[in-house]
């Protein structure tokens, strides 16, 4: 298993942000534009444990489906979405937000994931999955502090 972390502070209060975390439609501002990522579970979706949510996207060209379920949901504190099916023998994806020390929001990303194919898909992550998530992170990140500064 591998696990991604990332976090950043937010110019917003936690109510604020974790409602625009709360609202799946934004998960398309938030993805590059590369993955052609596309929600398909039709809206408006209301997020709580137990949801489900389908989405389209391509990597490195190759087209697929993904669905994740709500494991846990407590707002405006954090949340827990995991892949049931998709290209991950395992995605655990915690959202976490919390009131910042000196103002704002701090939002956490904790990924925990693993590869199928055992020994292939260790080389696939140290080829290029890693990197891959990295990038697409980033990318989140920097999409986020745009949306909030604004």
């Amino acid at each position: 298993m591998h696990v991604l972390e990332r976090a950043q502070i937010v110019p917003a209060p936690r109510d604020r942000v974790f409602s625009f975390f709360a609202d799946a439609r934004n998960l398309e501002r938030l993805t590059p534009p590369a993955l052609r990522f596309r929600i398909l579970t039709p809206g408006p979706i209301e997020m709580r444990a137990g949801a489900v949510i389908d989405y389209r996207l391509s990597l490195s060209g190759l087209p697929f489906r993904w669905r994740t379920v709500i494991e846990a949901w407590d707002p405006p504190n954090q949340f827990v979405d995991v892949q049931t099916q998709g290209p991950y023998a395992l995605w655990r994806h915690t959202h976490s937000f919390a009131d910042a020390p000196d103002g704002g929001t701090r939002m956490s990303d904790r990924v925990e994931y693993a590869l199928p194919f055992g020994p292939l898909g260790a080389v696939a992550h140290r080829l290029f999955v890693a990197r891959q998530l990295e990038t697409i992170f980033a990318f989140r990140q920097t999409a986020v502090a745009a949306l909030f500064s604004r």
